[in-house]
């Protein structure tokens, strides 16, 4: 792995603070693993509150000179780095693979997926628009600035550890903002390299720290409370989200979250089957099923439920298991042995409650974090499957009679991610799309991510979007000026 070697040989397995590396304070480290293996590939140092400290001491540092520098300039840095990173994909892919498991493929798409953040950015950079109008009274001028929030604060998940990364980083930047970035412990690796790849790219010392940390609720709990912290942007879990946002309320802390998912995938009789299949193996099997955004529970009208079961059974017994790095392989190991343990626990809770296994059903047996594609017909609609974020190869069908109660089915949920619907009728798809309670909405398709479109939920999926001009917004403070 020569991204990885380059790393360990150049010593840059440490924290980054101020635009120098080094090891955690009091010495801890982070051992990586290869969930494929579960051989030991890396150990990255972990921060301690001292070191959190000292990260916000950097980025606050040079934080009024990365404000004023000039929009172009940040533009630059950031379309250098997307350059940089897609010169050397494959390397940044293959990273991805040996931390997180999932195959090369999916592992390419996201490197891809991630520079685009880079791109979409540099160009937001140049476009902070604020607004002067006359008031009503006629009296002055409004005058309306849109100034970078301050020193922001970055929670980045396992799954997608180099896209979550780029999607927040680009934006805050953009904006004038300097960041601490505290990646999963699972997957500190991909946040050093896109360290190393930023400072390449000429980011100043301290603009950008990266903090991996084993004691992330310690960790992050103290940046929260340090008056230096002005924005928290957290991708995760509903359930960690809660108490982030406890901290933040402490504070008034200004927080973006981007929370759990438990995504209805709604099938109607008068749909394109073969669309439809395509589209549920992309929403279910992206990344072996571990994103917020997969299809966590098929809906799929009577008349074609049997079939439709039937034909993705087929497709997903069909898929080749094994490590991601082998590129004849469809489906990857799960992160960690709790992942997969989660995942087993779900599935035969549902097959207690009669549910049917068409395919799949158990963890692989030997080395590696693996669990064979499965597909559960006959799915009471009060399963507890149904109700979690299931974060694996599973799909669970239940069958449905009326498009209403279907509705009804898809958005009793605490969560309001994604949804998607399946059916020719454009009028009638349009018509559900507006009453799913989600904030982003896949019709006849089962990837709705792009940089240039709003990302995030409604419900407890989360507060406030990412991509889009929205994106950028997130780290930028109207101030009103009356003259």
């Amino acid at each position: 792995m020569a991204l990885l070697d380059r790393l360990t040989d150049q010593d840059k397995t440490g924290l980054y603070i101020g635009g120098e590396w080094r090891s955690a304070s009091d010495n801890h480290i982070i051992t990586v693993r290869d969930p494929a293996t579960e051989e030991i590939i890396a150990e990255v140092a972990s921060a301690s509150t001292a070191d959190a400290a000292d990260a916000l001491a950097a980025a606050a540092g040079v934080g009024a000179g990365w404000a004023e520098t000039a929009p172009r300039r940040r533009s630059e840095v950031l379309r250098r780095a997307f350059d940089l990173m897609l010169e050397r994909e494959k390397e940044f892919a293959e990273l991805i693979t040996r931390e997180n498991g999932k195959t090369l493929g999916d592992s390419m798409g996201e490197v891809r997926y991630a520079a685009e953040f880079l791109r979409w950015f540099s160009e937001e950079a140049v476009r902070n628009r604020g607004e002067v109008y006359q008031a009503p009274s006629g009296d002055k001028r409004v005058v309306v600035l849109n100034q970078p929030v301050g020193v922001s604060l970055l929670v980045t998940p396992w799954n997608f550890p180099l896209s979550m990364g780029t999607r927040k980083i680009g934006p805050a930047l953009a904006a004038g903002c300097t960041v601490v970035l505290k990646p999963a412990s699972d997957t500190p690796l991909i946040a050093l390299a896109l360290a190393d790849l930023l400072e390449e790219a000429g980011c100043p010392p301290g603009v950008v720290n990266v903090l991996p940390a084993s004691r992330s609720s310690e960790v992050v709990s103290a940046m929260i409370a340090d008056h230096r912290v002005r924005k928290l942007s957290f991708t995760g879990s509903t359930e960690v989200g809660r108490i982030l946002l406890a901290d933040a309320a402490k504070r008034v802390l200004n927080t973006s979250m981007e929370l759990g998912g438990n995504a209805p995938f709604l099938v109607l009789a008068d749909a394109d089957l073969d669309a439809a299949i395509d589209g549920a193996m992309v929403a279910k099997m992206r990344n072996a099923g571990e994103a917020c955004t997969a299809a966590n529970r098929f809906y799929v009208e009577a008349p074609i439920a049997e079939e439709f079961a039937a034909r993705l059974t087929a497709a997903m017994g069909a898929l080749r298991i094994g490590s991601g790095l082998d590129p004849d392989v469809d489906v990857g190991p799960l992160v960690n042995e709790d992942t997969r343990r989660k995942v087993g626990d779900l599935v035969d809770s549902a097959v207690a409650e009669n549910a049917n296994v068409m395919t799949g059903g158990s963890a692989l047996p030997g080395r590696g974090y693996f669990f064979l594609p499965t597909v559960l017909a006959d799915v009471r609609p009060d399963s507890a499957i149904l109700s979690s974020e299931i974060f694996g190869p599973v799909a669970p069908i239940v069958t449905f009679d009326d498009v209403e109660d279907a509705i009804t089915m898809a958005n009793d949920t605490e969560y309001g991610l994604i949804s998607y619907v399946y059916t020719r009728d454009s009028g009638k798809g349009m018509a559900i799309a507006e009453a799913l309670e989600a904030g982003m909405v896949g019709v006849n398709r089962g990837l709705v991510s792009d940089p240039a479109a709003p990302f995030g939920g409604v419900k407890q999926s989360g507060l406030g979007r990412e991509g889009s001009h929205h994106g950028m917004a997130e780290f930028l403070e109207p101030k009103y000026i009356g003259i």
